[in-house]
């Protein structure tokens, strides 16, 4: 683990350093140095992370009221949970199923009923051997422990609380009876906890992660890969497709750039700026914007950041859009040091971020999310659309990772008073101070020559 982070720092950032490098690559990105280790320590690392999660499972399961927990992955259509509660494994068994129980002074009882019997499942759960019909089995775990509750995926709001196929429903209903299906209630609290609860051993890794995507965002935005009057939305786009896959990471989402320039009408749709077609040729002047993010070891980032391209003569972007970005630096003070604390509801953070905005006559918009096991991830969003909707409260959990995602938008003088949106997006965490970013925040534009 350590030997294979301390190479990683050092090559990102001489990466770094070819940002103002002048001939743009077309066909492929330059290899980049990866944080995702060799396949072996990549299972053994995220095995020692269930391991340690599984112990926090039980008291999970009792503040939330859960006798036993399910979870069920069928062939080929993986649930999202599985590889949470499960070793990060291919599961092709006909219809695999996982299940906790809250066993009383015997502690949690944890069952895997596979299709194929595997020594790594076998690591952390009592498996029946594979000729045993699993309805039986878990009929008669069942009947041994007789949970007051079964929780299930079903009836959450986000796709990972709702996983459950109506197929697996109407198995587990024939397998435990009617009586057992109205004890079945939605698991939703319970993944929502288990998911948004971070690690220590994860906090390393997931920083390299950060520190990739900072990496290949300054590249993408640079002269390596822009020539003003020449490149594309689309190249630029691409260009970051084969940087993941150089960098032996996924991504969760394609994608997007964003275009600025003086004159532009209409550049807005539903309130947030407009992603740019990829037929659009980059120009000087120009104002970019990219929201990138990338995929590996079972977590995720989320990142945006924005570039000037440089007119003729220029050495700097214009002292107004530079005032846009400290609106937005502004915001996020106010947000992160300011108004976010352990304990305090999303709802409460929100509302104070704004008023403060107000009062400083900024036009703020705050659309922050967790982030980790899923890119949108389960747990307390700082969002402008929750608050809207008049959602339950959620609390801001310490430890928890957010992508802290919001704009400003400022009138520029250079530009003839235009409107300039300017969108920042960073992983952090959440301390007893407030949030703290994994790497330093965007302080300037990056410049293209």
């Amino acid at each position: 683990m350590k030997r294979w982070r301390g190479v990683l720092l050092p090559a990102l950032s001489l990466g770094c350093l070819v940002a103002c490098a002048t001939a743009p690559v077309r066909d492929t990105a330059v290899p980049a140095s990866s944080p995702v280790p060799p396949p072996s320590r990549e299972r053994a690392l995220r095995e020692s992370w269930l391991k340690e999660r599984h112990g926090l499972l039980l008291d999970m399961m009792r503040r939330h009221g859960v006798g036993m927990w399910v979870v069920v992955n069928e062939e080929f259509h993986d649930d999202p949970l599985t590889a949470w509660v499960a070793p990060p494994l291919p599961y092709a068994g006909n219809r695999d199923v996982f299940v906790f129980v809250d066993a009383g002074d015997a502690g949690l009882q944890k069952v895997a009923l596979t299709g194929y019997a595997t020594e790594a499942v076998t690591r952390f759960f009592t498996s029946p051997a594979v000729e045993r019909k699993q309805a039986e089995a878990l009929a008669e775990l069942d009947a041994r422990y007789h949970p007051r509750t079964i929780a299930l995926a079903m009836d959450g709001r986000r796709g990972v609380t709702r996983g459950l196929t109506h197929d697996s429903y109407k198995w587990l209903v024939e397998a435990l009876g009617p009586t057992a299906e109205a004890r079945f209630v939605s698991a939703a609290p319970l993944i929502e906890e288990y998911l948004d609860t971070r690690l220590p051993g994860e906090f390393a890794p997931y920083r390299d992660l950060v520190v990739l995507t900072e990496s290949l965002v300054k590249r993408a935005l640079s002269n390596e890969v822009v020539v003003p009057g020449k490149t594309t939305v689309g190249e630029v786009r691409r260009w970051l497709y084969d940087a993941l896959f150089e960098a032996r990471v996924g991504t969760w989402f394609q994608p997007d750039l964003r275009v600025q320039r003086q004159g532009m009408k209409d550049g807005f749709s539903r309130g947030f700026l407009a992603v740019a077609d990829e037929a659009v040729v980059i120009q000087r002047g120009d104002l970019l914007h990219v929201d990138f993010g990338v995929t590996a070891l079972g977590l995720n980032t989320d990142w945006q950041k924005m570039a000037y391209v440089l007119k003729d003569g220029e050495k700097d972007a214009p002292e107004g859009l530079k005032r846009a970005l400290a609106n937005t630096q502004t915001l996020q003070d106010a947000l992160m040091l300011r108004a976010s604390r352990p304990g305090r509801s999303s709802a409460d953070v929100y509302d104070a971020t704004m008023a403060e905005m107000k009062e400083r006559g900024i036009e703020a918009k705050v659309y922050s999310h967790p982030l980790g096991a899923q890119g949108h991830a389960l747990g307390a969003a700082i969002d402008f659309r929750a608050a809207s909707r008049q959602e339950a409260p959620r609390v801001l959990r310490k430890g928890s990772y957010l992508a802290v995602e919001l704009s400003t938008t400022t009138a520029v003088p250079e530009w003839g008073g235009q409107q300039v949106a300017v969108m920042q997006e960073d992983p952090a965490y959440l301390t007893d101070e407030g949030w703290r970013f994994f790497v330093p925040r965007q302080d300037a534009f990056y410049l293209i020559h």
